[in-house]
């Protein structure tokens, strides 16, 4: 999945806690946001005019960037529920870090088809 691609596909999905969530669509869609976030922070820093894109931008990804961790932990086979780990102190987000940079589990789960397409309980053995 390209970045164009797992950027429209997160907006696309923009409150989707369902169904499972490639680490290329999660990661390009976390690349995206620390790059406006930067950009964003040098803006600010030259007026603090700027200062409503940064709150604007934030309430704009809050909600897709849950649903992209949600389905991103779906991938792997945990509840998304396991993103509340990410607010204890350090050790959670170790944690959650270790769950989206794992593989996907191969195959069909109980969130949904593997969206890398393959390894799924239709696929013909040859």
């Amino acid at each position: 999945m390209s970045f164009s691609e797992a950027v429209q596909s997160v907006f696309s999905n923009y409150a989707v806690f369902e169904g499972r969530a490639r680490r290329s669509e999660y990661w390009y869609f976390f690349l995206l946001q620390m790059i406006v976030n930067v950009v964003v922070r040098i803006l600010v820093n030259v007026s603090g005019v700027f200062s409503i894109l940064s709150i604007i931008w934030a309430l704009a990804t809050l909600v897709p960037g849950i649903a992209v961790g949600v389905r991103r932990l779906h991938d792997t086979g945990k509840s998304g529920w396991f993103l509340l780990l990410g607010l204890i102190p350090v050790v959670g987000g170790i944690i959650v870090l270790v769950f989206m940079v794992s593989d996907s589990l191969p195959g069909d789960n109980q969130y949904g088809p593997n969206p890398k397409g393959f390894g799924g309980s239709d696929q013909q053995t040859i």
